[in-house]
């Protein structure tokens, strides 16, 4: 296993485009989840190139696809496994397993367990089959014996509904990075999360968010587009400020309206990024020049940080 191992070490990243010459870290090995309660969000594209970035900075990575559509198995190239339901991640849950037994390469630095189609039908026995702890599956069988000890980080991929999937990865985790999509159902669906899904779970033990990821903006943000209604919202909100990553921090609307600033905050809509599912590859893989890897290179910096860390 390789880096984060010792408090308060400083990891080099050697990802392309990097802004950062060095990362502070807590030395922590992370599970995060990559989740919200609202389809169209991008969270399948946030987990893998999370993951991609994590790994391209010389971390042994981990990707579990916990969503029964599978598009992040299916983004990387895994359509056998997805469709293939006599090895899957429910004979880790029900019939003892082992986790590596349903993991795989994906020839990008880091593995993968994938998604099935059977994954539906694994959560309805889950209920059935572990009724006195039926959340703590995943952390149990996967997540406790896997990280530190295979692993440096693992990030999960959750589906976009409350479940028996999701909480588990939030149990198994507690650690979540939250993506927003423009329009107007982007503030309702981080509500739902945090009232279904987040503060049923504080009640008994601690979750923490990490980032809330502006993606998939396109707009102008010196009109009141649909984006600049999101960056607004987020921005100003007193409780959600520091949890907001650099590339997606407004803070002088003045200067914008004005002219004198010109950004293009939280994770573009890039022809690149839907190219790279197309090429079954992770968007550093597909074009290591897209301007929006700084995004995903700052979410792996905030994942090992454990927290966003203001610039300056």
């Amino acid at each position: 296993m390789s880096g984060s191992d010792s408090t308060n070490s400083i990891d080099r990243t050697n990802s392309p485009n990097s802004p950062y010459d060095s990362i502070q870290t807590d030395g922590n090995s992370r599970a995060v989840s990559v989740c919200m309660l609202k389809g169209g969000v991008g969270k399948s594209t946030i987990a893998v190139n999370l993951t991609r970035q994590l790994a391209a900075q010389d971390h042994d990575v981990l990707l579990i696809d916990l969503d029964p559509n599978g598009h992040a198995s299916v983004g990387l190239g895994f359509d056998d496994q997805y469709h293939n339901t006599e090895e899957t991640i429910g004979d880790v849950f029900f019939d003892d397993a082992d986790p590596t037994s349903v993991v795989y390469d994906t020839s990008y630095e880091f593995d993968i367990l994938p998604s099935s189609e059977d994954l539906e039908q694994v959560e309805r026995e889950i209920v059935v089959g572990d009724v006195f702890q039926p959340s703590a599956l995943l952390k149990r069988e996967v997540v406790d014996p896997l990280l530190e000890d295979t692993y440096d980080y693992i990030v999960t991929d959750s589906p976009a509904y409350r479940s028996r999937l999701t909480d588990n990865a939030l149990v198994a985790t507690a650690n979540l990075v939250l993506p927003l999509a423009p329009g107007n159902e982007a503030m309702a669906g981080l509500e739902r999360t945090i009232e279904r899904q987040i503060s049923p779970l504080r009640q008994h033990m601690d979750v923490d968010v990490l980032a809330l990821v502006p993606n998939m903006l396109s707009g102008r943000i010196d009109q009141q587009t649909q984006d600049r209604q999101l960056l607004e919202r987020l921005n100003s909100h007193d409780n959600l400020q520091d949890r907001i990553p650099n590339f997606a921090r407004i803070t002088d609307w003045e200067a914008v309206d004005a002219g004198d600033l010109s950004p293009s905050p939280g994770i573009r809509d890039r022809t690149s990024i839907t190219k790279a599912y197309g090429e079954r590859k992770p968007l550093l893989d597909y074009d290591p020049d897209c301007d929006q890897l700084k995004c995903f290179d700052e979410l792996a910096h905030i994942v090992k940080a454990g927290e966003v860390v203001r610039h300056g």
